[in-house]
């Protein structure tokens, strides 16, 4: 109903009138108490038939005492019947008007006017009451970041067009707790030095699938979720994460990163690295002792050191799939540990089943060159009632071993196992 009114504005002025219809019923009449006319006479609407009415006959209608034609007046009435059959045919052909954008502004400065006068939310974003801290402005081809208010705490900008964010954008909101920026087109040289380091409060930072070349600078120590994946990251500088004590999760996967060094090593608090699809040779060093998960699917790992797990004693999740991995890589015991639980070696070279710990409860290695099926690899030589496997999920399908390969004394070591793919 608004979009219609709108349109019936743009016909009256175009046919020389001024009108501002104030409710529903002006859609039906012209000029009367739904709009207010600078006229003698009203155009009434009778199905679709539109004829004028003055006070000196149906021939003309008297507007600053001079006559408007019959021809404007006929001209006025095509204008009419065309646009409501145009609606018509629209509302039953398609949901989405491309003039729907000005119904929204109408409604939205409607909204303004309405809603409380501290309730303050720029006019590309939402700010609903039920969520008086949250701006949503997301999926609105944004090429900019728009004004924060100071109460705002979580500001979501995702799925837009915003290539650079300048410094002291975000200065007016420093209670700011989570920023969500994925999927947009950030570039590292249109990013501020500053743009975050006021933030100290900041515990959110989403920044993947984005066009980054590099980790923004000055990040503030608050965080505990950092979210880099699928940028053009190649190198990441020591001193970029240093100091972020708080910081539990990091996602660096689907990068370009060859080598991280010694980067992770202040990181305290860190429990989850994901480094899927990157161009890493060898496993990350000095890593956090608190690490929990470990993801380096998709890389060109060739070997793994040894006794390299025995320094994260609270390390339980392990992902190596898709790497380059031989038995010649493989120390003897490396993978031996008692706190892992998931392993996964599947889609690499190995030939032989590495010895895991009996605590291991999911292990992959499908996908590899495996010929032999070896129960000392899960149970060690000795097999009875106190030692046998935990393992729930054994995969050793697509390998060069089949179901008559595994010995019957299988059923007493690996007990929990529902079943072998092979």
């Amino acid at each position: 109903m608004g979009l219609i009114a709108i349109w019936l504005e743009v016909l009256c002025y175009s046919a020389g009138f001024t009108c501002e219809w104030k409710n529903a019923r002006a859609l039906m009449r012209l000029c009367s108490e739904g709009c207010s006319c600078p006229l003698s006479g009203c155009i009434y609407a009778m199905g679709t038939t539109y004829f004028p009415q003055s006070g000196k006959g149906t021939g003309h209608i008297s507007k600053r005492g001079d006559g408007i034609s019959d021809q404007r007046t006929a001209i006025m009435q095509k204008f009419v019947v065309l646009f409501i059959l145009g609606l018509v045919h629209l509302s039953t052909s398609q949901q989405y008007s491309q003039f729907q954008w000005l119904s929204y502004l109408r409604a939205r400065q409607r909204y303004i006017r309405w809603r409380a006068p501290d309730l303050d939310c720029p006019l590309e974003c939402d700010c609903p009451p039920r969520y008086p801290t949250a701006m949503y402005c997301h999926s609105r081809n944004l090429q900019h970041v728009p004004y924060v208010p100071s109460h705002i705490k979580y500001v979501y900008l995702q799925r837009n067009q915003i290539s650079g964010i300048q410094d002291g954008v975000f200065d007016n909101a420093t209670n700011l707790l989570w920023i969500v920026l994925h999927h947009n087109r950030l570039n590292s040289e249109k990013i501020g030095k500053n743009v975050f380091s006021k933030l100290r409060n900041l515990d959110w930072l989403f920044l993947d699938h984005n066009e980054l070349t590099r980790v923004p600078s000055n990040l503030p120590k608050s965080i505990t979720d950092l979210r880099l994946g699928h940028n053009r990251i190649s190198k990441i500088p020591t001193s970029t994460l240093e100091g972020m004590v708080n910081l539990t999760s990091l996602e660096l996967h689907a990068n370009a990163i060859e080598d991280v060094g010694g980067v992770f090593k202040t990181l305290k608090s860190l429990t989850m690295l994901d480094m899927r699809k990157n161009k890493l040779r060898k496993i990350p060093e000095g890593l956090p002792e608190r690490l929990q998960q470990l993801y380096l699917e998709f890389n060109n790992i060739e070997s793994v050191p040894a006794n390299f797990f025995t320094s994260y004693p609270k390390l339980q999740f392990v992902r190596l799939a898709h790497n380059k991995l031989t038995d010649k890589g493989l120390p003897t015991n490396v993978f031996n540990i008692s706190t892992l639980v998931e392993l996964d070696l599947s889609f690499n070279k190995l030939e032989n089943i590495p010895v895991v710990s009996r605590n291991l409860e999911n292990l992959y290695l499908q996908a590899n060159k495996i010929k032999d099926f070896t129960l000392s690899s899960f149970c060690g030589n000795a097999v009875d009632m106190a030692n046998f496997s935990k393992l729930r999920m054994l995969r050793l399908d697509a390998n060069k071993i089949s179901a008559k390969d595994i010995p019957a004394e299988a059923a007493y070591c690996l007990r929990h196992v529902a079943s072998i793919d092979v």
